[in-house]
């Protein structure tokens, strides 16, 4: 499933664009949104296509070195573990896998260069050769190689990276949580699995996909009460000059704190932080974590938000260091 933080992130890439044009509704930016997400989920299952495709052209290099007049005897007698390998076959009938890619015209058909470039890589990979040379392998070992190949191949392959900003606009930041969902579901996967084994639903569940439809509105509507809080605390800058990104970074870390009670503070700080790390400037992380303390510091005082449940977790800690702080006041 799509996790927070790329739901966070979506949010943030949709409300950049909006506060940039303020052109559209906020029914548009849902569906922008919830396109954006949905992309994202598309390459979910691209990516668990990939292994299966990778052992296509595998299987049609051998079949081509056997149709030659004259082949050698490595030809004749090729090494065949990798287009055997178990867990790829369970991908391959995987119908949940089937289905989606056939309804949303999924495939790998027209990047033969992409793909041989990905596999003539694969194979250079010690990985590889051991579990080519290893003198047995078990189910275990297939699906090792299956983690290997998207661990360790695809992040920092060129050609990938060019692939998936030309495919989509919506894939530029995707690839590094996504192949997080991928290796997930290969880890799921076990020898008696078969065509109906699960993958993973877009959506955890249905809180998941409310928060991203509510935190959405809730920065758009609050903007301008957030704006002018975020002004009283940095007095000492000029806010045409912040970076428009770090705002909105911080008027989405407040509308959180205020809109959601059984979020804790604390995740909400660090998810926020972390996105500034990522999206802004290098001293970002450390301006934004400033005035949202401070920020945060005053409306708790003031009591302007409430936290139930989950929400709760680290408050006791944070109310003590307040009282302290008062008493040595």
């Amino acid at each position: 499933m799509i996790s927070r933080r790329l739901l966070r992130i979506k949010i943030l890439q949709v409300l950049f664009a909006h506060f940039r044009s303020e052109n559209d509704s906020l029914n548009n930016l849902e569906k922008e949104l919830f396109l954006s997400i949905e992309k994202s989920y598309q390459l979910y299952h691209l990516l668990l296509m990939l292994p299966e495709e990778l052992v296509d052209f595998a299987q049609n290099k051998i079949d081509l070195g056997r149709q030659k007049l004259r082949p050698s005897p490595e030809e004749l007698n090729p090494n065949t573990r990798f287009v055997d390998n178990k867990l790829i076959d369970k991908l391959r009938i995987n119908q949940s896998l089937i289905n989606y890619s056939t309804e949303n015209r999924l495939n790998w058909r027209h990047h033969p260069e992409l793909i041989k470039n990905i596999f003539n890589k694969f194979i250079t990979a010690d990985y590889y050769n051991q579990y080519m040379n290893a003198e047995t392998v078990e189910f275990t070992d297939d699906r090792q190689l299956v983690l290997n190949l998207l661990q360790r191949e695809l992040g920092d392959l060129e050609d990938f990276n060019n692939f998936l900003e030309e495919q989509s606009i919506y894939w530029n930041d995707d690839l590094e949580f996504v192949l997080s969902m991928a290796t997930k579901t290969v880890k799921k996967l076990t020898e008696s699995s078969d065509e109906s084994a699960e993958l993973m639903p877009m959506f955890r569940n249905e809180d998941d996909e409310d928060f991203a439809k509510k935190l959405l509105r809730k920065v758009v509507l609050r903007h301008t009460e957030n704006v002018k809080l975020i002004e009283e605390y940095t007095q000492n800058w000029e806010v045409d000059r912040i970076a428009g990104m770090d705002i909105l970074i911080m008027e989405m870390a407040i509308t959180e704190i205020m809109e959601f009670p059984s979020i804790p503070v604390k995740v909400t700080l660090n998810e926020y932080i972390e996105i500034a790390k990522f999206y802004s400037t290098e001293q970002s992380s450390t301006f934004i974590n400033g005035i949202l303390d401070k920020i945060i510091l005053t409306l708790r005082k003031n009591n302007q938000f409430v936290k139930l449940g989950r929400g709760l977790v680290g408050e006791d800690d944070i109310r003590l260091a307040s009282a302290e702080e008062d008493v040595q006041d």
